[in-house]
């Protein structure tokens, strides 16, 4: 065997046994991930008034506000609400434990002018909603800012890294303010801005938060490994990649347009069953035809496409739907069109795009080498990233299915 094929197996198969790794240490993290995402919406109804609402995980914030305040009783109520999935007791929990709660939030998330912090009042009492199957709190607060103010600076450095529950939360904030609108990504690297940033800084943020999002998300990993393992040929993946991010962007616009709203309960099961529909149509090749897996059929149509690979473009595109919408709901899309969402979308899906290019720019040519030099043993590697792939979306798709 030549250096270069044998340079291609071991990184094959390193990256099979790193797949592997992911997969396993995925199949025990927390309900709600390695991560977290906080929504904040500020707005200005009156001079020297600033308003936010706040959305934060409820049993993140249960347990982190719990431990921070020392506040056991807050943690023994709020768990077991959380347990019973009752939000009426969710809320009630929250309800009666208020000041722990404001305690921690105004601690970590504020509004300042200057050198001079807003003074935070909570406006009624705190709800809850589903957010991509995990039950959020919602949170008013009401900051009382100097009237003159023309711009204000937001920080948050809610849930940290050292609280040891999650890391690298992320809080998303969509302002109207001071005669602005925008959006604004934090986290620990930059945990504050000014309603006067730049659109480049913008454009930096959400354009990041898309790279991390695709380049963190798991499921969305092994989607598009499945596709590159089941590619036959260049043109096959990216044709394949064309169509979902033809995809996923169609359903992008439309959350944005309120057009479309469709719950995680369902998109998530769905997600998970696509990466095991992908991952196994190859292995479905492999069983019926060998060693034939990647031959094309003859009577090639439009795009040089058999009809396998334009069955493959439709399912891809079918699912990359779905994807979109679990796209959407990392960026809280969930209300009717405005500019700033759209804004922060296209951005965030730039993002997402760069990472996905250069995850097939890495690893289709390092497979397409080795199924060159050494046929059969392109055959079982490729094999076997699918059967992981496969088998990974399957005990996904049963875990959200069964709200496990």
């Amino acid at each position: 065997m030549s250096n270069p094929v044998r340079r291609a197996v071991q990184a094959a198969l390193a990256a099979v046994f790193i797949l592997i790794a992911l997969l396993l240490s995925s199949a025990s993290s927390l309900a709600h991930g390695f991560s977290s995402v906080v929504y904040v919406d500020v707005t200005s109804p009156e001079s020297g008034h600033v308003r936010t609402e706040l959305g934060l995980e409820y049993d993140l914030l249960v347990v982190s506000a719990a431990d921070a305040e020392g506040d056991d009783p807050l943690f023994q109520e709020g768990d077991a609400a959380f347990q019973d999935a009752d939000e009426a007791a969710q809320v009630t929990a929250l309800d009666d434990h208020a000041d722990t709660v404001l305690a921690y939030v105004t601690g970590r998330f504020g509004v300042s002018v200057g050198d001079e912090d807003c003074t935070p009042t909570q406006v009624g009492g705190a709800t809850i909603n589903m957010r991509e199957g995990v039950p959020y709190a919602f949170l008013v607060l009401d900051y009382t800012c100097p009237a003159s103010a023309q711009e204000h600076e937001i920080r948050s450095g809610l849930f940290p890294d050292d609280e040891g529950y999650v890391k690298g939360t992320k809080t998303i904030v969509t302002y109207d303010l001071d005669l602005r609108t925008g959006s604004a990504a934090l986290d620990a690297d930059q945990p504050s801005f000014s309603t006067h940033q730049s659109t480049g800084e913008r454009f930096w943020e959400f354009f990041k938060l898309g790279a991390e999002h695709l380049l963190l998300g798991l499921d969305h990993i092994l989607f598009l490994l499945a596709l590159i393992a089941g590619s036959r040929r260049l043109r096959e993946i990216v044709l394949a990649a064309t169509t979902f991010t033809i995809a996923h962007s169609v359903t992008f616009v439309l959350a944005a347009l309120g057009l479309v709203d469709v719950p995680s309960e369902i998109v998530e099961p769905i997600i998970a069953l696509s990466i095991a529909v992908v991952a196994g149509w190859y292995l479905w090749r492999l069983w019926r035809r060998g060693s034939g897996a990647l031959d094309i059929d003859s009577g090639e149509g439009h795009l040089s496409l058999d009809r396998a690979g334009w069955t493959r473009l439709g399912v891809v595109f079918c699912f990359g739907l779905v994807h979109g919408l679990g796209f959407a709901g990392a960026l809280g899309i969930d209300v009717a069109w405005s500019w700033t969402l759209l804004w922060s979308l296209l951005v965030f899906n730039i993002g997402i795009e760069f990472v996905q290019l250069s995850i097939i720019v890495l690893v289709f040519p390092l497979l397409a080498l080795l199924r060159h030099r050494a046929p059969t043993l392109g055959l079982w590697v490729t094999g076997a990233i699918a059967a992981a792939v496969s088998a990974m979306g399957l005990f996904w798709f049963a875990q959200r299915v069964l709200g496990l």
